[in-house]
């Protein structure tokens, strides 16, 4: 068994699996030393011929992978012009959906925005009935989904179903996400990861050639076209540069504070209380 430490990523490798904790308190942030670690990650399962299946699991109870850092973002000195290509954070992503390995997302907590991207780059996702929580909560924000999930959310949930839960920006529940098809199975908390366990055993057991060429032509099939995430990743920094955003991220976090952290824990019905001033109207 070989064992491998990051800031907020441990990885244990055993049979051909790779299970990986992320451990970013308070709540798993998509924050700079998160991606820097993920970054890292992929570089090595890149190069790792040994690995089959990948596991990833959170070290937090009540969050698997939370969204972007957006205190960070808008207490920074904005861009003159937003960036050409692909940002950084979809790069990451769609490295992670054509890795070789066949990754899983076991999930507890809550996952939402870029931690819903991250989820979503995927290739199988399983959730706790009783703790798991999703939402791509941008539009609420006067935001967009900006690493993948106007591409993704589609291609899993239908046309409909997708425009419900990016505009609705609400939370939903493992079992409501089972039903949309954004997630593969929901199971009892107690259950999760055993299933997940033989699940990855039994993949890892198989020829490597099949399950990469197998994976290679489903990726062929079903991965969005980097054009299109491109425009989305371009029109994200150019909302995040509005002042509505600012306004309504600082409104969050000042609520947030206000209610030791229970903005985090409810963030879709927040974002349903954010108040409407004209300027929020104009933009």
């Amino acid at each position: 068994m070989n064992t491998e430490n990051l800031s907020t990523l441990s990885r244990t490798d055993r049979d051909g699996i790779a299970i990986i904790e992320i451990n970013n308190p308070p709540t798993n942030l998509v924050d700079r030393k998160l991606v820097v670690d993920l970054m890292a990650l992929v570089d090595s399962l890149s190069k790792d011929e040994i690995t089959r299946v990948v596991v990833f699991r959170s070290a937090l109870t009540d969050f698997f992978v939370n969204h972007f850092d957006m205190a960070a973002q808008v207490n920074s000195t904005p861009a003159s012009k937003p960036r050409n290509g692909l940002s950084p954070l979809a790069q990451l992503y769609i490295r992670i959906s054509q890795l070789p390995q066949v990754t899983i997302g076991e999930i507890r907590g809550r996952v939402r925005g870029a931690g819903g991207e991250f989820a979503l780059a995927l290739d199988m996702r399983f959730a706790s009935l009783e703790r798991a929580v999703f939402g791509q909560p941008e539009v609420g924000s006067g935001l967009l989904p900006g690493a993948g999930g106007t591409q993704w959310l589609p291609a899993l949930l239908g046309r409909a179903r997708a425009l419900e839960v990016i505009l609705s920006s609400d939370d939903y529940d493992a079992a409501q996400a089972e039903r949309y098809g954004w997630i593969n199975r929901a199971l009892p908390d107690s259950e999760l990861s055993g299933f997940v366990d033989r699940l990855a055993k039994r993949i890892a057991g198989f020829p490597q050639s099949g399950i990469q060429n197998a994976k290679h032509m489903v990726n062929l099939a079903t991965l969005p076209a980097e054009s299109l995430m491109t425009d989305e990743s371009q029109r994200f920094q150019i909302l995040m540069v509005q002042p509505v955003v600012a306004k309504r991220v600082k409104w969050l976090l000042s609520q947030d504070a206000a209610t030791d952290g229970g903005v985090e824990l409810n963030l879709g019905a927040a974002l349903g209380r954010l108040p409407v001033d004209d300027q929020m109207s104009r933009n």
